[in-house]
């Protein structure tokens, strides 16, 4: 992962909002309803979150317009940024692959 990419996302409007709504996965469309986001924004955001590593793609549900929509997750834990003088470093806790896998048998067995 890189460190300023990271940095980067982060400090944008609305991604620190998207990456703790996304500890359960969720459309554009709902996180755009849940945090007040307009859609366009929310899919850039989306997009920059996905490519600095922080967000990944979960699943293609059908909506009830029997749409493929794309359902995002987490892809991260916690990041911890310090800062020592000039320099930083981030330290970013993956979610666990247990709890990954676990997540994927109960939404098998809750039919989604």
């Amino acid at each position: 992962m890189e460190s300023d990419r990271t940095l980067s996302a982060l400090g944008n409007e609305y991604n620190p909002e998207i990456l703790r709504a996304a500890a359960e996965p969720h459309s554009a469309q709902e996180f755009s309803e849940l945090l007040d986001i307009p859609i366009a924004t929310c899919y850039r955001r989306i997009e920059e979150l996905t490519g600095a590593g922080l967000l990944e793609l979960h699943d293609r549900v059908l909506s009830d317009e029997h749409r493929r929509t794309n359902v995002y997750r987490r892809k991260i834990d916690e990041i911890v940024v310090q800062f020592e003088g000039d320099e930083f470093t981030i330290n970013v806790t993956k979610r666990p692959e247990v709890k990954t896998k676990l997540d994927d048998v109960w939404r098998e067995i809750a039919g989604e």
